[in-house]
Formats: C-alpha cells, structure tokens, sequence
C-alpha cells in the first residue's frame, strides 16, 4: 500500500511523517521516504526552490524527474516487495504546487495548469492507495514556514490550496482531511488513527 502525506508548507506533514517513522504500531518493514528526495535530482529541485527567478517550467520537470527517480529507486521495489510505503509529498504536491507556478507562467499555452501538470505525470506516475491531508489557511501554512521562500507566500499557498481542493474533489474517496490547525500532538495522533484504520486496524 502506498500511503501519501500532503498539505500546504506549515501543515505539519513532515512532523506526522516522522512521528509515523517511530511508531511501533506501523509495520517493522514499512518504508518512509519523501519528495523531493536526497538524490542529485532532489537537489536540483532545492536549488530551483530558492531561486526567486527560477523558470517555473523549468522547475516542474526537475520535480518530475525528481518523481520519476523515486518512483523507479523507492517506491516500486518497496511496494513489488509487499512493504507499506508512506510518503511526505509525492505527485499531488506536483499537481498542487506546479499548477500554481506554471498559472502565472507568460508563455504557457494551456487553459488548465493543473491538468497541464496531471497530464505530464500520467504515463508513469502510481496512484496513491491514500492520501492523508491536513488542511492549514494559508495565512497558518506561511506563518508556521517562516515565508522564507517563494513557495510559502500568503498568496501562493492559497493558489496551492485551492488546487487540492480540485484534486480531493476529483478522487474524494482516496483522501482523508485531518484539521491541522489544531495542536501537532492531535494532529500526529490522527494522521497515526487514520493509517493504522486503512491498513485494517
């Protein structure tokens, strides 16, 4: 089974993945990972993160090919393997995040960013069995990050948002929405509830 954690910059996503990591309820040989990862195309990515006048083309394929890497390196041995694999971010953060880059982008031609970036990752990407979603305002999302980059702004978080919006509509049965604005002990306690509920108690 493959299980994703995603939210807005400030949710709380990468504190409920590391709490899962040390949990003894969740299998011994569960596999934890995270997008964008620790190889040289991760570190493509964090580079084009911090630039401010980075081609916003330009960076969704470094994330894809960031995602193509995970997918062949992590996340397909682990599940042909029978192992659960729980991810902080993965192709939804691509839809979400990219589709709010690419909508400000001068010379793209398309009328929908968002399917613009779905439609990219379809020929090989693999869906998540679930994805966990804690829901932050953007206001509490940039507040909590610091707003030290271009990708945690009051208004491009809530650009970001709304593309997850679309996304729990379009497959509302794949998410489950964990309010993150409340404390992270809470938040940690019910992104725990709701993994051990999907793989059957």
């Amino acid at each position: 089974m493959l299980v994703t954690l995603e939210g807005l910059d400030g949710s709380g996503k990468s504190s409920a993945a590391a709490h899962l990591a040390e949990s003894d309820a969740l299998p011994d040989d569960a596999a934890f990972t995270r997008e964008p990862t620790e190889s040289w195309y991760g570190e493509a990515v964090a580079r084009s993160i911090g630039d401010a006048d980075a081609d916003s083309i330009a960076e969704l394929f470094l994330y894809t090919a960031d995602h193509a890497d995970h997918l062949h390196r992590v996340v397909r041995p682990a599940l042909s393997a029978g192992r659960l694999v729980v991810s902080d971010r993965y192709s939804d953060s691509r839809y979400a995040y990219q589709g709010a880059t690419l909508d400000a982008h001068p010379h793209l031609d398309v009328d929908d960013p968002l399917d613009y970036v779905r439609d990219v990752h379809r020929p090989f990407t693999r869906r998540p069995d679930a994805t966990i979603y804690l829901d932050v305002d953007p206001e509490t999302g940039a507040r909590r990050a610091g707003a030290t980059n271009k990708m945690e702004q009051v208004e491009f978080l809530g650009s970001v948002r709304d593309n997850y919006e679309r996304l729990i509509d379009d497959d509302p049965e794949r998410f489950v929405r964990i309010d993150a604005t409340r404390p992270q002990e809470a938040v940690r306690s019910d992104v725990q509830a709701a993994v051990l509920e999907l793989l059957g108690g």
